[in-house]
């Protein structure tokens, strides 16, 4: 599985997010430019001890994201989409698209995207979920598709504290 963030602007968010990706065995991608620095002590912090499990790959736009990829395999996540994030079939190399917190998906991405376009269903008042909690639904819902294969559903080890 693959978790793409377009233009991330909070490190928290995205901190939070390659947590999630390193529990899952996702892969990161961060698609330039970024709203702080790699190294920025916050982004570090939200991963805790995870870094390690983590694959990181950036990319200086989206279209360098893009090169050799089949859009069918590439979902987006916006507010603006039609179809509910649970109706879309997950294949185990998907590509998990999401904006940043601000602005979300840019235009020209949603208007020349072939592959699926979706939203996590929310109250009419409330826009949107936080970027890393929209990652985490849509990322445990393709895990779950998959069979949440090579994940572990017992815990041997002390308790998750945080």
């Amino acid at each position: 599985m693959n978790i793409v963030l377009v233009q991330p602007e909070i490190p928290q968010n995205t901190g939070n997010v390659a947590r999630t990706c390193a529990a899952l065995g996702a892969t990161l991608h961060l698609v330039h430019p970024l709203g702080f620095r790699v190294d920025d002590r916050s982004l570090r912090r939200a991963g805790l001890d995870y870094w390690h499990l983590l694959t990181v790959r950036h990319h200086a736009s989206y279209a360098d994201f893009l090169l050799g990829r089949d859009p069918r395999e590439t979902v987006l996540f916006t507010s603006r989409g039609r179809v509910a994030y649970s109706q879309v079939a997950y294949s185990s190399d998907v590509c998990l698209v999401f904006g940043n917190e601000s602005h979300g998906l840019p235009e020209e991405i949603l208007s020349t995207h072939t592959g699926p376009i979706v939203r996590i269903p929310t109250v009419s008042e409330a826009r949107c979920l936080n970027l890393s909690n929209a990652v985490a639904v849509a990322a445990y819902e393709a895990a779950r598709q998959a069979g949440f294969v090579g994940l572990q559903m017992s815990r041997e080890v002390g308790p998750c504290l945080d």
